[in-house]
């Protein structure tokens, strides 16, 4: 009975021991801002609270068949990414290891977006994609009549996703049946925002929209004076956007009145980053500009060597950014220094994805880069998570199998007794 006993103690100190061990580990796994769409978030402002690299120390890199214009997505431990040559991919984002690859038949340059297990992204062969996250296995597809280059975004069991073909298309997300769409003369490669139930997108018709989430109703409009491939950020009541005039615009996000604009010297295709009330945007002027998002005021610049179509990613202090000079950077957000650069082997109009102590863009050279070391804590992936969690229900199991055994044999003996 003694044996039994101290077996019985020894257990529930392991269960204990493996069960805090679990908890801790899911809470940190949980508690990583994971970069998990285009932009970051369903309001694209593009800015993550992981810790980032100090210098451009290559983690990893891994070629792909083509150039690699897609935007990479990462989420429990898994990078997503398309390429030009067709394929969807899934790479460990520590080692860089391919996880899986889901061929299209055409260019991927939609960015993917990852939400209740699923994959979305978009393809040049007129096709949206629903994929299986964990093992790249298509769930469902939508056909458009156009190439898919702008990047879902998923709210509330709904997928968002502008195609050339002129419409921005709501399907849902169980099983890809469109539940509305909205129709214009010209294409949408800008990636909608979902914010406080409004969606706002622009288009190659020059204007930026704003549509009811939920029936795809008309709000409202402002036009520009060029194509609209730039993603709108929304933040603290203003749309921000750029456009192919040259203008960066702060508009009021319930009527689409201009709040301000800000000119630069070349058509800004670049998606804007909002942190600390700081606009981040790059142009075709080869600069990236930091504004000041209220007043539009000019904070500094920092001018590369090419067209800066890439958009910011901001963490940590710093702004990553590419460039067409085959280059990223990470600048001082506060005041434009430049701290660090890589030089790709072809242009870099990817757009970076920080998350877990790494940044992580794509080249058009056919490679996706990553760049420093992952945070300490979370750094265990999710299948050694819910190895340890099945390690400690056997163990429960055990335990509860060892005190009845123990409690019947005690019972036994005390009959054994009376008799």
């Amino acid at each position: 009975m003694k044996k039994m006993l101290a077996v019985l103690i020894v257990s529930l100190l392991c269960l204990l021991i493996l069960g805090a061990f679990a908890v801790s580990v899911s809470k940190s796994q949980s508690a990583i801002d994971w970069w998990p769409m285009f932009r970051h978030d369903l309001m694209h402002i593009g800015y993550s609270t992981s810790t980032v690299p100090d210098t451009n120390q290559t983690s990893w890199t891994y070629t792909t068949g083509l150039g690699v214009y897609s935007s990479p997505a990462v989420f429990d431990g898994i990078l997503y990414a398309g390429s030009d040559d067709g394929n969807v991919y899934a790479l460990n984002a520590t080692s860089g290891a391919s996880v899986w690859t889901y061929p299209t038949e055409g260019s991927v340059e939609s960015s993917p977006a990852v939400a209740n297990g699923l994959v979305f992204v978009g393809s040049d062969d007129y096709n949206v994609y629903a994929l299986d996250a964990t093992t790249g296995v298509s769930v469902w597809n939508y056909t458009t009549n156009g190439p898919v280059e702008s990047s879902p975004a998923v709210a509330n069991g709904t997928v968002y996703v502008g195609s050339v073909d002129g419409n921005l298309y709501a399907l849902s997300e169980d099983n890809g049946d469109m539940l509305w769409n909205y129709s214009v003369r010209g294409a949408f490669y800008s990636s909608p925002a979902v914010v406080d139930g409004v969606v706002f997108v622009g288009s190659v018709n020059d204007s930026i929209f704003a549509l009811n989430a939920s029936s795809g109703a008309y709000i409202w409009n402002c036009p520009t004076q060029g194509h609209v491939e730039s993603s709108p950020a929304v933040a603290n009541g203003l749309v921000f956007v750029g456009s192919e005039d040259g203008e960066v615009y702060a508009l009021n996000s319930s009527t689409g009145k201009p709040k301000w604009t800000y000119a630069t010297d070349a058509g800004v295709y670049s998606s804007p980053a909002v942190a600390d009330g700081v606009v981040f945007v790059g142009s075709g002027d080869s600069n990236i500009y930091a504004l000041n998002a209220l007043t539009g005021a000019y904070i500094w610049s920092f001018k590369t060597g090419g067209q800066v179509a890439s958009s910011p990613a901001v963490a940590g202090g710093l702004v990553f950014v590419g460039s067409t000079d085959d280059s990223i950077y990470a600048l001082n957000a506060a005041n434009g220094n430049y701290v660090w650069s890589c030089t790709t082997g072809d242009a870099v109009w990817s757009s970076p994805a920080v998350a877990n102590g790494r940044v992580y863009v794509g080249s058009a050279d056919d490679k996706v880069y990553a760049f420093g070391v992952s945070s300490g804590s979370g750094s265990l992936s999710p299948v050694l998570t819910y190895a340890i969690i099945i390690v400690v229900i056997i163990v429960l199991v055990a335990v509860i199998a060892i005190a009845y055994l123990a409690i019947r044999g005690r019972r036994q003996e005390q009959t054994g007794v009376r008799s």
